[in-house]
């Protein structure tokens, strides 16, 4: 068996570029709220899910009605943005595929409403290649582990065998938290800011399976 049980995939950003499509929803939705939203602002909140995201902008507004109308229209913006045009990044396929192939378990564990990963995935088909979704929409945010957590638990996979793909500066250090290893996507940040990962790559057709299990053999 090898030392790599289980992959467990951020979703915006590491297997789509969803970017755009976030921060747009975000704009257009605080505004009706009258809240500027900045392309900084979306930087340092990436990863994060949308109560932790709301709590920093509404502050002392801050109520779970208010949150549950502000992060439902927003999804509801975002949802309807990407439909017919979200894409894969370049190399996840083949990654994807070649992990499948080595009968290596894989999930999704990201910030984002189940309702937007089940999009994704149906956008996409990638439901061949996923064993566990998760979402973390109602779990502490990132940088807290427990969206990776919960993953593992479900693959069944020790947390110290799993590898987590990451594209936010608080999903690296969610997994690093979590006790597992972590191969960082430069899709929304510098590598200097997530230098803290295992291994860090600007597109995920540079790395391969055997590179990822070596990653468990320092």
């Amino acid at each position: 068996m090898t030392s790599l049980q289980g992959v467990i995939w951020d979703m915006d950003g590491v297997l789509v570029d969803t970017g755009d499509f976030h921060y747009r929803s975000w704009v257009e939705t605080l505004k009706e709220y009258g809240i500027e939203f900045s392309h900084e602002d979306f930087r340092t909140t990436f990863g994060m899910n949308n109560e932790g995201i709301l709590r920093m902008f509404l502050g002392e507004r801050f109520t779970e009605d208010l949150y549950s109308e502000i992060s439902d229209k927003k999804e509801q913006n975002f949802r309807r943005a990407i439909r017919g045009k979200v894409q894969l990044l370049p190399g996840v396929l083949s990654l994807l595929k070649a992990l499948k192939s080595a009968n290596i378990p894989q999930a999704v564990g990201s910030s984002a409403p189940s309702e937007n990963i089940d999009a994704i995935n149906r956008e996409l088909n990638l439901g061949s290649y996923f064993q566990i979704l998760v979402s973390a929409a109602s779990m502490p945010s990132k940088p807290d582990p427990a969206v990776f957590l919960s993953a593992a638990n479900k693959l069944q996979a020790p947390a110290e065998h799993c590898l987590v793909i990451e594209d936010a500066i608080a999903g690296v250090e969610a997994a690093h938290r979590a006790g597992m290893k972590c191969l960082a996507v430069t899709t929304t940040n510098t590598d200097v800011n997530l230098q803290s990962a295992d291994r860090i790559v600007n597109r995920l057709d540079e790395i391969s399976i055997g590179d990822l299990i070596s990653l468990f053999d320092r």
